[in-house]
C-alpha cells in the first residue's frame, strides 16, 4: 500500500508580516510542485500569523498549529485550545516537539494527552518523537522512540490522523543530520512496533516522516529510503530550497 509523502514546514516562533508575506510569495509562485495525490504539504506558522496565511496560501498546501492545549480552553492563560483552531479552518497541529519537551518539560504521557484529545476535536496530528545525543551514543534511542510511541498508544485508537515525524534531538537547528541508514533503521523499528504493539494495517499506512537539519543538499538521499514517507522541515521551510525539499518527493515510486 502506497503512503502519500508528506512535508510539513514548521516555521516555529519566526518571522513578522512582512517576511510571511515574502514567504507565502515564494511559496505560492513555485510551479511543478507534485500534486496532492502524490505529495501532502502542510505549512505551520507562528499561531498569530495563521489567519493571514490561510487566506493568502495556494489552496493545495494545508496549515498546522505548532501546539495546542491538553484540554477545552478556559483559565490558561497564553495557550491556544484546538477548539480554536477547529474553529479557525486548521486542520493539522504539531504537538510533543522536542524544544517543548525538553525546554517546557512536556512528558511523554503529557504529550499523549494532547494528542488525544486534538484527535477527539477534530484536528490531524504530527506527533513528534526523537532522542537526544546522550540517549544515542548510550544505545538506546530505538528504547526512547519506543517508549514515546507506548505513552501515546495508551491514549490513541484511531492512528488514521496521524503522522509520525522522527526527530533525533540532535539534529534539530545544529546542521547535523541522521544518515540515510540511521534514519531508515529508526523508521524501521518505528515501523515493526507499530506491527508488533497495535496491528500491522497502522504499520503499513501511518506516514512516519523525518525531521532534523533536512536541506536541499540532503532531502534527495533521504527521502530514497522505504520508510521515510517525508519531512518536517524546520529553517529551510523558511527558505527558497524548501521548494526543492518538496520535489524530492519525486525519488518515491
Amino acid at each position: 500500500m502506497g503512503r502519500n509523502f508528506f512535508v510539513g514546514g514548521n516555521w516555529k516562533c519566526n518571522g513578522i508580516t512582512e517576511e510571511v508575506k515574502k514567504i507565502v510569495n515564494v511559496l505560492n509562485a513555485a510551479a511543478d510542485v507534485p500534486p496532492k495525490e502524490k505529495l501532502e504539504v502542510v505549512i505551520s506558522p507562528p499561531f498569530v500569523f495563521l489567519p493571514h496565511v490561510k487566506s493568502s496560501l495556494r489552496q493545495d498546501f494545508s496549515l498546522a498549529a505548532q501546539n495546542a492545549w491538553v484540554r477545552k480552553g478556559g483559565a490558561f492563560t497564553g495557550e491556544i485550545s484546538a477548539e480554536m483552531l477547529v474553529d479557525l479552518g486548521i486542520p493539522w497541529v504539531i504537538l510533543g516537539h522536542s524544544e517543548r519537551r525538553l525546554l517546557l518539560k512536556e512528558s511523554n504521557e503529557f504529550v499523549a494527552e494532547k494528542v488525544a484529545y486534538a484527535l477527539s476535536q477534530g484536528l490531524k496530528v504530527i506527533v513528534c518523537i526523537g532522542e537526544t545525543l546522550e540517549q544515542r551514543e548510550s544505545g538506546q534511542a530505538l528504547i526512547v522512540v519506543a517508549e514515546q510511541l507506548k505513552a501515546i498508544s495508551g491514549k490513541v485508537s484511531d492512528w488514521g490522523n496521524i503522522v509520525l515525524a522522527y526527530e533525533p534531538v540532535w539534529a534539530i537547528g545544529t546542521g547535523k543530520v541522521a544518515t540515510p541508514a540511521q534514519a531508515q533503521e529508526v523508521h524501521a523499528d518505528l515501523r515493526k512496533w507499530l506491527k508488533s504493539h497495535i496491528n500491522p494495517k497502522v504499520a503499513e499506512t501511518v506516514r512516519i516522516i523525518y525531521g532534523g537539519s533536512v536541506t536541499s543538499a540532503n532531502c534527495i538521499e533521504l527521502a530514497g529510503q522505504p520508510d521515510v514517507d517525508g519531512f518536517l522541515v524546520g529553517g529551510a521551510s523558511l527558505k527558497p530550497e524548501f521548494i526543492d525539499i518538496l520535489k524530492a518527493s519525486l525519488v518515491k515510486k
